[in-house]
């Protein structure tokens, strides 16, 4: 190797994750180097929609989640796909989904929301107002979308959940809403608006983000695989790699999807899976929406910056791989023209799909690695990974130090699960 093999840590994986983690240990004064199998933000950070969306704290395992995707399955009107398998991961992962679709798990998971979101919102206000990062950062809110009255009726529920957080949203019908966003089709019934939301532009982040690191010490090598760890007296010593052994003093694991089979070897297992999920990126449409959209029930988000425009959604579970089926990206163009005045830019720029790290209960694992006593473990944000990057990287950043948490890292356990 070209450079010298050891750091102060080592982070595996070049995603959102790892790279928010990289800046808030640089700025505590350690030697950072990120090792990435292709290029930086190359996996499920780049083709998502760019919501930094503080006011989604239900998670996917709420109650009644599955009774109604199971019908909206059946009437093929869901953006929910499974794959038939009979692979013991998987099903175990569908179990373990099952049995937190409760209120008491619902309860908490929101308070823990709350916290890391709440807390990315003022870490990413600070770093967009300290570093020069151009990413299309723009604070418009975000609008949930209804073409039935009954549909947005339900969301009342949730709003009020939202309240006591400061994250409610104000209703919008008909004419108002047309007002609001005039992109939006008659057609549609009305809308919720969370006008406390911002969105960006997440490929642009990532590249403006890893030029920040690199301008500031951190060693970042791209193209690098990682084959394994040596692990002496539950401490790792180094990291096997296609670029050879890498020493540090501690290590983060930052590989989202990718995660479960890696940590396994170490005798770790954790309910991980991959969700896969859908874009279309075009130019901007000839009108084009002001206010990122989020149409409800079809599950389909449409964010617009001023250099484009991106159509995303589905969550797809048919196995680790990175196939691209296009009746779920034509299922992204019909959803958005049953709201839309004109749903798509004549340029089709990319189309993409990425493997999201879904836990069985929808919260990430943030963690020192239960066994292994320098190593932190940072993964299994699901849809939410842009939205709790900066809180993620400043807790993995207090766990490798030593300091004091800035918010309660115990909703957030690996133990949970072991």
């Amino acid at each position: 190797m070209h450079r010298q093999n050891h750091s102060d840590v080592l982070i595996v994986g070049g995603g959102i994750i790892g790279i928010a983690c990289a800046y808030y240990l640089m700025k505590a004064g350690r030697q950072v180097r990120i090792i990435e199998q292709a290029q930086i933000g190359a996996g499920a950070s780049h083709g998502n929609c760019g919501l930094v969306f503080l006011s989604h704290l239900i998670p996917l395992c709420a109650p009644g989640v599955i009774l109604h995707e199971l019908k909206r399955m059946f009437r093929r009107t869901s953006p929910l796909f499974i794959k038939p398998s009979l692979n013991p991961q998987f099903l175990s992962w569908l179990i373990q989904f099952a049995r937190h679709c409760n209120r008491k798990h619902l309860a908490r998971v929101v308070r823990a929301r709350a916290n890391i979101l709440l807390s990315s919102e003022r870490l990413f206000n600070r770093l967009f107002t300290g570093e020069e990062l151009k990413c299309n950062w723009e604070k418009r809110g975000v609008l949930l979308v209804y073409q039935s009255a009954a549909a947005m009726k339900k969301y009342a529920k949730i709003n009020q959940i939202l309240e006591p957080y400061g994250l409610a949203a104000k209703p919008y019908i008909g004419q108002a809403l047309r007002e609001l966003e005039p992109a939006i089709s008659d057609r549609v019934h009305g809308g919720w608006y969370h006008h406390n939301n911002s969105h960006l532009r997440p490929d642009a982040l990532l590249q403006a983000w890893k030029k920040t690191l690199i301008k500031n010490g951190v060693d970042i090598v791209e193209n690098c695989q990682l084959q394994g760890f040596v692990n002496e007296n539950e401490q790792l010593t180094s990291a096997v790699t296609s670029c050879g052994n890498l020493t540090a003093e501690q290590f983060v694991l930052t590989t989202g999807a990718w995660s479960t089979q890696i940590l396994s070897p170490l005798g770790i297992k954790l309910p991980l899976q991959a969700g896969k999920g859908y874009s279309i990126t075009t130019d901007r449409p000839s009108i084009c929406p002001q206010i990122p959209c989020i149409f409800e029930e079809k599950s389909v988000v449409a964010t617009p910056w001023s250099d484009g425009y991106r159509l995303g959604g589905t969550m797809e579970f048919s196995g680790f791989n990175a196939d691209m089926v296009g009746a779920r990206l034509n299922g992204l163009k019909v959803g958005a023209r049953q709201y839309l005045k004109n749903p798509l830019g004549k340029q089709i720029h990319e189309e993409w799909v990425g493997m999201r790290p879904l836990m069985a209960d929808d919260l990430p694992v943030i963690d020192r690695a239960v066994g292994i006593k320098n190593l932190v473990v940072a993964t299994g944000h699901g849809m939410m990974g842009i939205s709790m990057a900066p809180a993620t990287g400043k807790l993995v950043a207090e766990l490798v130090t030593g300091k004091s948490p800035h918010i309660d890292p115990a909703p957030f356990t690996m133990k949970r699960f072991l």
